[in-house]
């Protein structure tokens, strides 16, 4: 019993290790929601690491944030990122399903917005135009204006 409690120690102290270690390595990331037009719902915010994540939508990871902070249209978040390649997709989710909602015509009735990029057409961009490098050591800002239509 006690070489069981020695070893679950030992593995715990690994992990702790591991986890801290990830976090060392990670970057703060600000980024900065504008243009949003009420405070309904949330803001669900997809990070993706390549064209086929996005294509696919399987993000690395999805987070929420509710509109609490809502100030003058803008919200502004941190995340912690390690240095990479990422791209950023949010969806102002007024109603709080955590989908996006179409009109008829297939066109969004809520809002949505790229990192670092404004979409003024009517299809989905490439992962090419919207990523964006985190890189080691550095705080960097993302703009993230909200497009409705």
């Amino acid at each position: 019993m006690m070489l069981v409690l020695k070893k679950c120690k030992v593995l715990c102290l690994f992990l702790v290790l591991c986890l801290n270690q990830r976090l060392a390595i990670a970057q703060n990331l600000e980024v900065v929601f504008s243009g949003i037009r009420s405070n309904l719902g949330q803001i669900v915010l997809s990070v993706y690491t390549n064209e086929q994540g996005f294509d696919k939508d399987i993000p690395l990871k999805r987070l929420t944030y509710k509109k609490t902070q809502l100030k003058n249209g803008e919200i502004t978040v941190t995340l912690n990122l390690p240095p990479g390649t990422y791209g950023l997709a949010m969806m102002d989710d007024e109603n709080n399903n955590n989908e996006m909602n179409y009109n008829m015509f297939g066109i969004p009735k809520e809002g949505f917005g790229f990192s670092n990029y404004y979409l003024t057409g009517l299809f989905k961009p490439k992962f090419e135009v919207f990523k964006f490098t985190v890189l080691k050591d550095q705080k960097q800002k993302v703009q993230m204006k909200i497009r409705y239509m």
